[in-house]
């Protein structure tokens, strides 16, 4: 392959909700490009992006892949990244190795909750963008339509340069509103095109799109606003630059128009990328810490090798492949590189690019291109590798707090003996997995960021590394907490041959505000209990919180007040202190009329109108409070407080009430006491389980 300066790579991320067509786009642009011989389609399974048997078999984007190609003279990274929620931190890792996004937007059900969700992301990492409404050979798609909606979500300044040649079954090209030109495609799929002049019925279209345009490029810019009030236009020249600077200082959002799954308008998204999306050399400086002081980074070959890890592959035959962004500087294959994040030396072990799961050897890595090494002991997602003295660190990559949780039971002897190994290959390459016991019932707890990410973890254990396990109900994390007040005392004395063991404690309880978790005050006058044994006695109640009396849950938001106790001269120890705390707590929480609290999650579901009343209906039956809507295109945004243990079922619920239509996140908000009737079932559970001994009850 030929080696290609910075000015002459483009690197993008492929972007927008789930079922948008990213990966059919990926695939229609490698064919295009000369990479596959034909057209792949996700439907057959074969296409080069969607490769992990979980993939083909479910037909979505689980993991974010990396592919290239190259065209005009340029080599163009595309990540085609997931779209369903619970796999958008991949999406937002692999958003920190690009210097641009096309968003794909279905022509038919428009903007959608994912589209929202990595247009923040992009905000929030000011990434210039391109937008595709794709899926316009659909019954029902309306480009003016989406054009509309997205401008609704997004503002005025996403504006087509292209717009489509006839509708749904009817869609066979796209005309260029820069080139005045039309391009009728076969109907073939092949991607072959005629160009020819726009046709009669669409001119005044075009003309109005394309002053549109202008005006908008011209607002970008003085001079050419200057040069457009005093002569009515603006060259070829000067709108394809004033388009591409302002692209470039996300000024601008183009809106192409296509089918991917047909092949229509796939060159020509091909051209804007390389013509309007910013070479490494237009992102300008990166933020990153240089010898331990805040700094900015410039790409250039000729500064000192840095990368950062965006994702890390468990391959069965390779082993850990590490997927990294060169922001500076050059690498060779068996080089020795320091890895800043953990401060530990690694040797590559070869340098190589991905083409899905493919790997074509590399040579050098220079910068602003994408490249794989394999074999690092100890670096990992969000890592930082640099030329050895270089001292450069980028910021880490922030993923989610898993928001749901399973227990998993191997389903024998043999599993059990291998889940450790397979779990933490799960966990490299998935940082938003937890998989830890529980030290309270010894489950083994699996954490992810919904119900189809923790499934897809447990099928990937069964099929790729044999380890067969069972998904129990999900955990819910109670708390218990106090309503009153108490006043106790907890004296632990033992004689025996020797040197006993003596600690008394007296201790006020009362509860404290939601989510202030707990204080302890020390109020020991008088020497009543030496200061040595104080920590101790906090100590005691800080281990014994962590196991409440009603079910066996943490508690919190309560304040403890230590005011007087006694101690032997001889006897008394930090142990004996620490066990007489635990046993005034113990006391202090059933005289304190204990309860318990629920997570309850901020819930925004996104639908069509025609399913808000079911969708009310089925929050209310699910104790949810509704805080209010908006509405946005044609989808209705419905914000609510429920509590989690009335969400863990709620996915297919509104999949069935909408028809597949609408979609939700949810992250957590605060505690809220648990209803009476509720806590009893709760406390029973516990009970069964053997949290808490009937007695403790």
């Amino acid at each position: 392959m030929k080696d290609y300066s910075p000015e002459k790579l483009r690197n993008i991320a492929f972007v927008g909700h789930g079922s948008s067509g990213k990966t059919s786009l990926t695939a229609a642009i490698l064919f295009a490009g000369g990479v596959t011989s034909r057209l792949t389609k996700v439907d057959k399974g074969n296409t080069v992006t969607d490769y992990d048997p979980e993939e083909i078999e479910r037909k979505i984007s689980i993991n974010s892949a990396p592919c290239f190609l190259e065209w005009n003279d340029h080599k163009v990274n595309i990540i085609d990244t997931p779209g369903y929620s619970s796999f958008l931190w991949d999406t937002r890792a692999s958003l920190r190795a690009v210097d641009a996004a096309v968003v794909l937007v279905c022509g038919v059900a428009g903007v959608e909750v994912g589209t929202e969700k990595v247009w923040e992301m992009m905000e929030e990492l000011g990434l210039p963008r391109m937008i595709v409404v794709n899926k316009l050979d659909r019954e029902n798609a309306s480009f003016s339509r989406a054009v509309n909606e997205i401008q609704q979500f997004f503002g005025r300044q996403a504006i087509p340069v292209q717009i489509p040649f006839g509708e749904e079954k009817n869609f066979s090209g796209v005309v260029d509103l820069i080139k005045k030109k039309a391009y009728l495609f076969e109907k073939d799929e092949s991607g072959k095109f005629q160009e020819m002049e726009v046709p009669a019925e669409l001119k005044e279209e075009v003309e109005s799109r394309y002053i549109e345009l202008v005006e908008m490029v011209a607002e970008t810019d003085d001079k050419l606003m200057e040069k457009y009030f005093e002569q009515g236009q603006l060259s070829s020249e000067e709108l394809l630059v004033g388009l591409k600077k302002s692209v470039i200082h996300h000024q601008i959002f183009p809106i192409f128009a296509a089918s991917a799954l047909m092949n229509i308008g796939t060159q020509m998204i091909l051209d804007g990328i390389v013509d309007f999306m910013p070479s490494p050399l237009d992102r300008g400086k990166i933020k990153a810490r240089v010898q331990g002081q805040e700094n900015e980074l410039e790409l250039s070959p000729d500064r000192p090798f840095a990368a950062l890890v965006f994702k890390t592959i468990s391959d069965p035959y390779t082993g850990r492949i590490s997927l990294m962004r060169v922001f500076s500087g050059k690498v060779g294959p068996d080089a020795t590189v320091t890895n800043t994040t953990k401060d530990t030396d690694e040797k590559l072990g070869g340098l190589f690019f991905l083409q899905g799961k493919e790997q074509i050897p590399a040579g050098q890595a220079k910068a602003g291109d994408i490249v794989a090494t394999a074999k690092l002991k100890t670096t990992l997602t969000g890592d930082t590798l640099c030329a050895k003295g270089a001292e450069i660190e980028f910021e880490p990559i922030k993923f989610p707090e898993p928001s749901i949780s399973f227990a998993i039971e191997p389903k024998t002897r043999a599993d059990e003996d291998k889940i450790s190994q397979a779990t933490h290959r799960i966990t490299e390459e998935d940082p938003t997995i937890r998989i830890e016991r529980d030290p309270e019932t010894n489950q083994l707890l699996i954490s992810g960021n919904g119900e189809l990410h923790v499934r897809i973890i447990t099928e990937k254990l069964k099929k790729r590394y044999n380890v067969d396990v069972e998904l129990k109900p999900p955990k819910i994390p109670y708390r218990e907490t106090i309503k009153g007040r108490s006043d106790v005392q907890g004296k632990y004395k033992k004689q025996t041959g020797g040197r006993g063991q003596y600690g008394d404690v007296k201790i006020k309880m009362e509860p404290l505000p939601r989510g202030k978790d707990f204080e302890f005050e020390d109020k020991i006058f008088g020497g009543a209990i030496p200061k040595n044994f104080i920590p101790s006695i906090e100590k005691g109640i800080q281990e014994a919180r962590k196991k409440g009396i009603l079910a066996g849950y943490p508690v919190v938001d309560f304040k403890v007040i230590l005011y007087d106790g006694s101690y032997h001269e001889v006897d008394s120890s930090d142990i004996a202190f620490k066990i007489a705390a635990s046993m005034a707590f113990k006391k202090g929480m059933k005289e304190a009329k204990p309860t318990l609290l629920e997570p309850i999650m901020n819930v925004e579901i996104y639908t069509p109108e025609a399913f808000m009343g079911d969708i009310m209906g089925a929050l209310n039956a699910r104790r949810g409070k509704v805080q209010g809507m908006e509405q946005k295109g044609n989808m209705r945004i419905l914000k609510a407080q429920v509590p989690m243990a009335e969400m863990l079922d709620f996915e297919p619920t509104l999949t069935s009430i909408t028809g597949g239509r609408g979609s939700f996140i949810m992250e957590f908000s605060h505690y809220e006491e648990v209803p009476a009737h509720l806590q009893q079932k709760i406390i029973a559970e516990a009970i069964k389980e053997g949290r808490v001994k009937p007695e403790e009850e």
